[in-house]
């Protein structure tokens, strides 16, 4: 390390290991949560095409492969290729080729990822996709076996696992009052998008339990990470301090990959020497000194939207500010609800909606529905079509561009989209009528819970789609 000491450092050993393994095994992840659930959602028959979309999108606003071609054969044939790659890194195959082998590899990864939520339109519209992809471009350039951790890319990992923390920090004291006087608690594992199987115990602990858990998240986001730049071993507590406050998120809800990469973001600012003795590594080539160097310039000049997001007042959450998505901002949860309120899908064979037809409910995977079924376990996994059932109940403006073709494509039967659900209840032939009502939700007490066996209670609030039958007459959106 003569001549690289400022710019390499094998004690960083330990933290790249455990970053590019557990990204690449969440890239596997986000890859097959493409592959499965694609032809419904953005295919060539989906609810929101992909070649429909790349028609009225200029190139410069979302660049992406499915420009130059697109079928559904070829977008699964990325898909499944790109989670075939992930695993291969994630069992280590790029420490056992050249370096700029494994920089193919990973630049490979995050091109086909972005390609991907590119185009993905709503359905792609996440934080964690921007993470995913702002922590891809930077493992390009973390290096392999061949050459030790550039200090700079550790260190701008750092950065990013800083603005995660920080920027949810910062939104939830400008935004809801509830996190100030420390109640967002009581409402929160109720009302979050998909709650897990543990939400409903958490729901019931005592209201200080709650006030405690709000307290801790405060200093959690807005004090641990200004300790991430602190000396070792300083560093090493903060990032501990994170990885347990989000392994609490993971047992509480589902959010999914979004807990797990902040927790791999922060097992990379882990002192490896507290652990083992650093590996003897060799010094880098200069062409990729000179390379990080030139990627560190970049998005240290990207990162100056972001930083001024994160002062100002009018603070945004999860925006990217560039098409390849960077350097983003990120944030969730700056207000909390206080009533759930759910969309339920029902059909009938019957040919009208008369009085007495029996309408039977159709079951999602992770979203509530049946008051007796508790909830599971999705996460890491992203079910993207129960997440978007939950923003429908917010409001029918979040739904209001594909809400309808999902119905369409229900009375149709359609077989990709009856896949992502849990429960079809027309396995033979289509319904005739398909509705959706809006009911409150809310979980049940330890009473009602040993009396009745239900999780949920919920109410009936409103008619959020009438009765409707297939237009054969009217174009598919494509």
């Amino acid at each position: 390390m003569d001549g690289f000491g400022w710019f390499a450092s094998s004690d960083y050993w330990l933290g790249r290991l455990v970053f590019q393994r557990g990204l690449a095994g969440l890239y596997a992840v986000a890859f097959l949560c493409a592959a499965l659930q694609f032809r419904a959602l953005i295919g060539e028959r989906g609810m929101l095409p992909v070649p429909a979309y790349v028609r009225r999108v200029p190139w410069r606003r979302s660049p992406s492969l499915f420009r130059l071609h697109y079928s559904d054969r070829f977008f699964a044939l990325c898909a499944w290729g790109g989670a075939a790659l992930a695993v291969a890194l994630a069992a280590g195959a790029g420490d056992a080729v050249p370096l700029g082998a494994a920089m193919l590899m990973w630049a490979v990864l995050w091109g086909l990822y972005l390609s991907i939520v590119n185009v993905g339109q709503t359905w792609y519209a996440f934080g964690w996709e921007s993470l995913l992809l702002e922590a891809g471009f930077l493992a390009v350039f973390l290096g392999n076996a061949e050459t030790a951790p550039p200090v700079l890319l550790m260190w701008l990992l750092r950065w990013l696992l800083f603005r995660v923390e920080f920027g949810a920090g910062l939104i939830k004291l400008r935004g809801d009052p509830c996190w100030r006087d420390l109640s967002c608690l009581y409402y929160h594992h109720e009302t979050q998008p998909m709650p897990g199987p543990l939400s409903w115990f958490f729901h019931h602990l005592p209201r200080p339990a709650h006030r405690v858990e709000a307290a801790a998240n405060h200093v959690t986001q807005l004090v641990v990470p200004v300790l991430l730049f602190a000396p070792q071993p300083v560093a090493t507590v903060a990032a501990c301090l994170i990885v347990v406050t989000q392994l609490w998120l993971v047992v509480s809800g589902n959010f999914a990959w979004l807990n797990w990469l902040t927790i791999v973001l922060a097992l990379s600012a882990v002192d490896g020497t507290l652990v083992a003795d650093a590996p003897a590594l060799p010094d880098p080539p200069l062409w990729y000194a000179v390379l990080v160097a030139a990627v560190t310039a970049l998005v240290l000049v990207l990162s100056v939207r972001p930083a001024r997001n994160l002062l100002s007042r009018r603070q945004a959450m999860n925006r990217s500010f560039d098409p390849l998505h960077l350097v983003n901002t990120y944030g969730a949860f700056g207000t909390v609800g206080r009533v759930r309120h759910e969309v339920v899908i029902e059909g009938t064979d019957e040919p009208a909606a008369r009085p007495g037809a029996v309408w039977r409910e159709y079951g999602f995977r992770g979203k509530p529905g049946g008051v007796t079924r508790l909830p599971r376990q999705f996460a890491p996994y992203h079910l993207r079509l129960d997440w978007m059932m939950w923003f429908a109940g917010l409001s029918p403006a979040y739904a209001a561009e594909w809400f309808g073709p999902l119905v369409e494509r229900l009375l149709e039967n359609d077989g990709d989209t009856v896949r992502l659900l849990r429960h079809n209840p027309f396995p033979g032939k289509p319904p005739q009528l398909v509705r959706a009502r809006l009911y409150r939700y809310r979980f049940t007490t330890w009473r009602e819970l040993r009396e009745t066996g239900a999780w949920w209670h919920r109410t009936l609030v409103r008619e959020f789609l009438p009765p409707t039958r297939l237009d054969t007459t009217a174009p598919r959106n494509e």
